[in-house]
């Protein structure tokens, strides 16, 4: 339950780095309609992203992780390297690429594509359960671990 109320928190997050980012781009591709240039925006949102939470996991939590009291690791309980992070970012597009893609493939409407969004994402968290050490998948495909990390007293 706490990996998934860091994910929402994570998700509330995002809307300030794809707010400078979107701005960042906007200005310096001088696009004047927001559907100007729209699959190079998302391009550029997908290594922005990338690079935020690459170089975050390498540091061992992200902002909402270190909220919730949790760390990623590698399955020898070693911080990161920024390769591992990059394929954890890679494989955790499994969230929601393969209902983007069924939902592009039978040009389903923008409600269709939210019902299969989160039907996908919810079937993708119950799926966790059935993994032998109940961590998602996209941990056990990229060699990572999410643990419980309590703060530092001092």
């Amino acid at each position: 339950m706490r990996r998934m109320a860091c994910w929402l928190y994570e998700g509330m997050l995002l809307f300030g780095v794809v707010f400078i980012a979107g701005y960042l781009f906007g200005t310096l591709s001088q696009t004047k309609n927001a559907m100007d240039n729209r699959h190079a925006l998302q391009g550029f949102l997908f290594v922005v992203f990338g690079i935020y939470f690459g170089w975050l996991w390498s540091k061992g939590q992200t902002l909402a992780m270190k909220t919730w009291h949790i760390r990623v690791l590698d399955l020898n309980g070693k911080s990161l390297t920024q390769g591992r992070a990059l394929i954890r970012y890679l494989w955790s597009w499994l969230w929601v690429l393969p209902p983007l893609l069924a939902s592009w493939w039978f040009e389903l409407s923008g409600a269709e594509s939210v019902v299969i969004v989160l039907g996908w994402v919810a079937v993708w968290a119950i799926l966790s359960r059935f993994h032998p050490r109940q961590q998602f998948w996209h941990d056990a495909l990229a060699g990572t671990q999410l643990v419980c990390a309590p703060p530092i007293k001092r």
